[in-house]
This record gives structure tokens, C-alpha cells and sequence, in this order.
């Protein structure tokens, strides 16, 4: 079967740099799915789970926002963070998701509940994509 060359790249970094037969993220319009000659296109990422099938196996990288560049033989993702599983400090995304859970339950004034609110999902797509890896 046909392949994509994938690149992760964070402003630390590459992360990933492999061929998979097909990619799978979440864009701010929906859903994407991208197979080897797929049209050029750009698209914002949400902070969600990127997955990578090629070879019989399948894996994720916890992308928190960014671009996603395709073109007919690649796609590049130019990602705030990302992460592999293996990579992920599990007990500090679950602090995280509690610190942030604590400061939504909080009706304080001073809270920036749309900073918790984000600080909330990227902890809880870290966690979702080491414990779907492993």
C-alpha cells in the first residue's frame, strides 16, 4: 500500500518524522482523514488525539492546536505542543487536569475560566492518548 511521509514539528522541534498509510486528526471544521494523494489543503487543529495507521500498527500523538499541511505525498503538522505516548508525564497531565478541574469548580472572579478550560482539555487529551497507547 501507498504511504505519506509524516512530520510533527513543534516550536522545541520534530517530534515525528515516519510514513503511515493513513492519518487521522481533528480539525477546527470536523473530523479529516488523509490517504496517500489526498488534495493540498491547510486546516487549524484542535487540541486533540492525531492518529497514524501504517505497517498493521496504529499510533497517537497528543497535538495540543496547530496547522496540519497536506499535500498528495505528505503531511506536515506544525503543532503547538505534541507529544508521543511514551513522552507524556502521566502523573503531571493528571495533576494538571485536576488543578484545572479545581479552578472551574472555583466561582471566583479572577479566574480565567476559558485558560482552565483549555489548561482542562489538553490535560485530558494527554491522558487519553497514553491510556489508549498503552
Amino acid at each position: 500500500m501507498s504511504t505519506l511521509t509524516v512530520s510533527v514539528v513543534t516550536p522545541d522541534g520534530p517530534v515525528l518524522e515516519d510514513a503511515f498509510e493513513m492519518v487521522s486528526c481533528k480539525a477546527e471544521s470536523g473530523e479529516l482523514g488523509i490517504l496517500p494523494g489526498h488534495i493540498p489543503m491547510v486546516a487549524p487543529l484542535t487540541i486533540s488525539a492525531v492518529r497514524l495507521k501504517g505497517e498493521g500498527r496504529s499510533d497517537r500523538i497528543a497535538v495540543s492546536g496547530g496547522f496540519l499541511e497536506v499535500r498528495p505525498d505528505k503531511v506536515t503538522i506544525l503543532a503547538q505542543s505534541a507529544e508521543k505516548p511514551a513522552d507524556i508525564d502521566i502523573d503531571r497531565a493528571r495533576m494538571a487536569k485536576e488543578r484545572a478541574e479545581r479552578r472551574l469548580q472555583d466561582k471566583q472572579a479572577d479566574i480565567d475560566f476559558q485558560r482552565a478550560e483549555m489548561a482542562l482539555k489538553r490535560a485530558l487529551n494527554r491522558l487519553n492518548v497514553y491510556e489508549n497507547n498503552f
